[in-house]
Order: structure tokens, then sequence, then C-alpha cells
């Protein structure tokens, strides 16, 4: 991994380090992330919980209600509430990094744009990157080593 992942919360409570590059980035543009960020969307970077390394305080966990049933656990610090990750579905392997809290976003660019149907109308998104009004096909948008790293986690679970 050629740039180090670090990154931590507003009032450097919480601070922690990547072991690996994401498998995945998500730039979601659906209606509770909009509301949950107070922007036009979130860029989540998916990553095996167990490759977030904390070197400082814990995180609390929020429990965010959602529109399938499934839990939503959002990560905050405790002290000044910054969302760090979330774990849809209370699965306790697979993270959804805020790239915002990383000490330098600017390295991971979105490789997806999902739920655009909601997206704001005067974002204008790239050519380049797949974009879907809702989700998609994991096996058709992922790369190989991202799908390995994906099922080797789902085997442990």
């Amino acid at each position: 991994m050629p740039v180090e992942l670090e990154g931590g919360c507003s009032c450097k409570e919480v601070r922690y380090r990547l072991t690996s590059r994401p498998m995945f980035v998500h730039c979601c543009h659906c209606r509770d992330c909009q509301r949950e960020t107070g922007s036009a969307f979130v860029l989540n970077a998916l990553i095996e919980r167990d490759r977030i390394e904390l070197f400082k305080a814990e995180p609390v966990v929020v429990t965010l209600p959602t529109a399938s049933g499934l839990p939503h656990d959002v990560y905050r610090c405790p002290n000044c509430q910054i969302a760090l990750w979330s774990d849809y579905g209370r699965r306790g392997l697979l993270s959804f990094l805020r790239v915002g809290t990383l000490d330098n976003p600017h390295v991971l660019a979105p490789d997806v744009h999902i739920y655009t149907r909601s997206k704001v109308p005067w974002l204008e998104l790239p050519a380049d990157v797949p974009a879907f009004e809702e989700y998609y096909d994991l096996e058709e948008v992922w790369p190989t080593a991202s799908l390995a790293r994906r099922d080797a986690l789902l085997t442990t679970a």
C-alpha cells in the first residue's frame, strides 16, 4: 500500500489506520446518506473491519433506522460524534468507512455511484465511473481481487 491511510474524528479522540487499501469505494446518493451527512452524497470505502486498526479511543455505536428494517450501526467518536464508519446489517465483518474522515481523503476516488435516482440535479457524474439508479451486481462491477477478499470475509462468518 503506497499511501498510508490514517484518519479520525474532528477532536482527534478516535484515530485509526487502514492496514490495506479498501475493497471498493461507493459514492452513495440515497436520501438517507444525504440526510445523515448533511450533504449531496457520502463516500464509503468498503473494508474488512479487522483492517481498521484503532490507536486511540474506541468509537461508540449509534443505531439508525432503515427502510429495510435491518440495523444500520454508525461508529462515532464518543466526544465529537463524527461518524467514522458504518456496519449495515450488523454483520461485524465489513465496514463502510467514511472517506472524509481520512487525513488525506483525496486518495480514494469513487469506484461506483449508487442510488443516483435521488442524486441532486446540479451534480454531474463522471462518464468513466459506473453509475446505477439503485444498487448493482457486485460480480459484474467489482474487480476480481476485491471479490476474493469479500468471499474470504463471508466464509469466515
